[in-house]
């Protein structure tokens, strides 16, 4: 039986893996769930699962949640302690790590550190200290599985396959609700217009980062140091159906790629199972359905925080953790109604011009970087 500790359990990586657990008693225990501020889901979640261990965000959520709880009770732990007693705890055989943002890149680490295998679904602990963490996994002789579609659709597309043959990686994407909006309209869209997502159900940062294709710059990033291929070998086509979730071009001509239905609890059950592959209730592709399959070149235009991405790669050092600093602000600014939509890569823009790249050694390194790029972006944007 696997043993199970998952990084924030109450969204939508967190519920689905909850759900392959509950359709596979035999296979899974939970240890430990960390949340933020979710508490009746969270209450919930310890009912039906029963961990060991819960932390939350605050404190005072901790007591919240320690009164609605009965007993037994799990241990009830806060803040970033408690994320890392989560992540370290001595049962755990696997760490889900699905907390968004750089949030996750501390517990990320320090799990990885105490010798468990991680199932990353956090694109920014990659983007943020790729190197770092990378060297952390050598050292500690544990696996890194990916769980985003993208990444896993990779990894089994190398499969059995030699390194050296890899010609490049192809990453697909949905391009999102504003692939076909007039460029003179994208101003002027809503919080509401930029969260409805043509083919994904996810939080509202992830959501926005897809509309403006950030996500599809942190996950070349991502793949630069997972799958330890320059960024000049790591394509990005427009494919709108997400059908094909991304795939692998060799040396021969040959192509290699994953196909399924959006969904996440394909690549969440099989970064669990490795090697092995279990029924997840996703719906089976029926290929005889499919109007087509199309594919597209991204226009910089139109989605520019992409090639500010591929700046911050190429700039190398802390340019990528001062992105994603950037673009956290920046998506929570709209979200907020401080920014209109096309502000978001304007105010990264910005941040990365002020910004001179340096080497980051540690973690604590990186730590600085990203609080140096918060503040920044909260100043030239106007919130400090």
């Amino acid at each position: 039986m696997k043993k199970l500790t998952i990084l924030g359990s109450t969204g939508s990586i967190g519920t689905s893996t909850l759900e392959i657990v509950a359709a596979h008693p035999d296979r899974f225990q939970v240890i430990a769930l960390t949340a933020g501020s979710n508490l009746e889901l969270l209450k919930q979640q310890v009912e039906v699962f029963r961990p060991r261990l819960v932390s939350v965000l605050t404190a005072d959520l901790a007591r919240q949640l320690d009164r609605m709880l009965s007993d037994p009770k799990p241990e009830i732990h806060h803040g970033i302690p408690g994320l890392i007693a989560a992540a370290t705890a001595g049962e755990t055989d696997v760490v889900v790590a699905a907390i968004v943002g750089a949030a996750g890149l501390v517990p990320t680490a320090a799990a990885i550190k105490a010798g468990k295998d991680v199932a990353l679904a956090n694109k920014e602990t990659l983007v943020t200290a790729g190197r770092i963490m990378m060297d952390l996994v050598r050292e500690n002789g544990v696996r890194l599985y990916p769980v985003d579609s993208e990444h896993s659709a990779v990894f089994q597309s190398l499969e059995g396959q030699s390194g050296k043959d890899v010609k490049r990686i192809i990453l697909t994407a949905s391009g999102g609700p504003f692939l076909n909006l007039p460029l003179d309209r994208l101003s002027r869209v809503s919080v509401a217009d930029a969260l409805n997502h043509p083919n994904w159900s996810m939080g509202q940062k992830i959501t926005i980062d897809s509309a403006t294709m950030m996500n599809k710059g942190l996950e070349v990033i991502e793949a630069r140091w997972l799958f330890d291929t320059p960024a000049e070998r790591i394509a990005v086509n427009i494919h709108p159906q997400s059908i094909i979730h991304s795939m692998v071009e060799y040396v021969d001509g040959c192509v290699m790629a994953q196909l399924g239905v959006p969904d996440m609890k394909a690549p969440i059950a099989y970064a669990l199972t490795y090697p092995e592959r279990i029924p997840t209730g996703v719906k089976p592709l029926d290929l005889t359905a499919l109007s087509g399959l199309t594919f597209l070149a991204p226009d910089y235009q139109r989605f520019p925080a992409l090639k500010l991405a591929y700046d911050a790669l190429a700039a190398g050092e802390s340019m990528p953790a001062v992105m994603n600093a950037a673009n956290e602000v920046a998506v929570e600014a709209f979200l907020k109604g401080k920014i209109g939509f096309t502000g978001i890569a304007t105010s990264i823009a910005r941040t990365m011009d002020a910004h001179e790249p340096h080497t980051l050694a540690t973690i604590e390194d990186v730590l600085s970087s990203d609080l140096w790029a918060r503040e920044k972006s909260r100043e030239l944007i106007g919130l400090s």
